[in-house]
């Protein structure tokens, strides 16, 4: 594939405006931001309750392809599907055809004979899903569900969600993400959700060797230490450190990170009075963050996952019912 990523990949909207795919948060308004997450809001059930569940999608059908692994984004995509009436194919690419020799355009021309209409993929390699979208069938849609170190979208909203459900409101707020940010879609798309919600005091923190190009995350302040970047804020956001790296130059090991970057309750008392801690998922504890502080009253951690299979029901029966068609 000729990988071409965000912005500069073909159009996420139909002619009439609607949107057709969610490749990347990049270039969508305010306007349209809010709406993903008050229908996203709309599925949201208590625990314990009965989750929301719909016929928008009966008769459509959505596959999954992964060629990552992946918990809970391929199984909140599933069940969203499943709880909108929609049928549901999942694929994991790594144990299928693709081993075979065959591209990820000739599988999706296999199952678009099929009569799939949505298409949910993750890949390693930047610019699939915009390849994929690029050449689908008009009345398909394809959704990103991982891009690379480009975007996460859908998660780009679970953490959107969960922030307003938690503090009602973007504008005034200071946040913080912290850890491998130059390796992290969900930074990035949190970065331009965040940024277009209006969220102006956006931080990103973390060693020098995780830390993106100074051309990117355009008006996020830079820190090098835990403090600073804490300090005073109302979100803070703990990224996961991918321990294969852990070898690499400039970069400390388990204990060395923890000591310096590792978010305890001692130090989440920088932050102010009631500032929630989120995470995207897998964690590991005692590396990027302790247990009392994942499990602890501050920590949304399980809101966000929560979150994640009401907005991905948002977001299929968005491209999948054009105009809202659903009530």
């Amino acid at each position: 594939m000729n990988p071409t990523a965000g912005s500069n990949g073909p159009p996420q909207r139909r002619p009439d405006g609607s949107l057709r795919h969610l490749l990347t948060l990049e270039s969508l308004s305010r306007t349209e931001l809010e709406q993903l997450l008050e229908r996203a809001q709309g599925f949201v059930r208590p625990v314990g309750e009965r989750p929301a569940r719909s016929a928008a999608l009966a008769g459509y059908t959505v596959a999954n392809l992964f060629t990552e692994p992946s918990t809970r984004t391929r199984v909140s995509f599933e069940l969203a599907a499943k709880r909108l009436g929609a049928q549901v194919v999942n694929l994991e690419l790594q144990l299928s055809s693709r081993l075979k020799g065959e591209s990820m355009l000739d599988t999706v021309y296999t199952l678009q004979a099929m009569q799939v209409d949505a298409f949910v993929i993750r890949d390693a390699e930047a610019g699939v899903p915009q390849a994929v979208a690029a050449n689908v069938a008009p009345h398909v849609s394809v959704l990103s569900a991982g891009e690379a170190h480009v975007s996460h979208p859908t998660q780009g909203l679970l953490d959107a969600l969960t922030i307003r459900q938690r503090k009602g409101r973007f504008e005034g707020l200071s946040m913080a993400i912290i850890g491998d940010i130059r390796h992290s879609r969900v930074a990035r798309s949190a970065w331009h959700a965040l940024r277009t919600l209006g969220v102006r005091d956006l931080r990103i923190a973390g060693p020098a060797a995780l830390m993106p190009d100074a051309t990117e995350f355009a008006g996020c302040s830079r820190h090098t230490d835990l403090t600073s970047a804490l300090a005073g804020t109302d979100v803070v956001m703990m990224l996961r450190i991918q321990k294969e790296r852990m070898g690499e130059a400039d970069l400390p090991d388990a204990a060395q990170y923890f000591a310096a970057w590792g978010l305890t309750r001692e130090r989440l008392a920088a932050a102010r009075t009631g500032a929630i801690v989120m995470h995207p998922q897998p964690m590991n504890r005692g590396i990027e963050i302790e247990s009392e502080v994942a499990d602890g009253p501050q920590s949304v951690i399980r809101d966000q996952v929560r979150n994640g299979v009401a907005v991905r029901m948002a977001v299929l029966e968005t491209v999948l019912t054009p105009r809202g068609a659903a009530a």
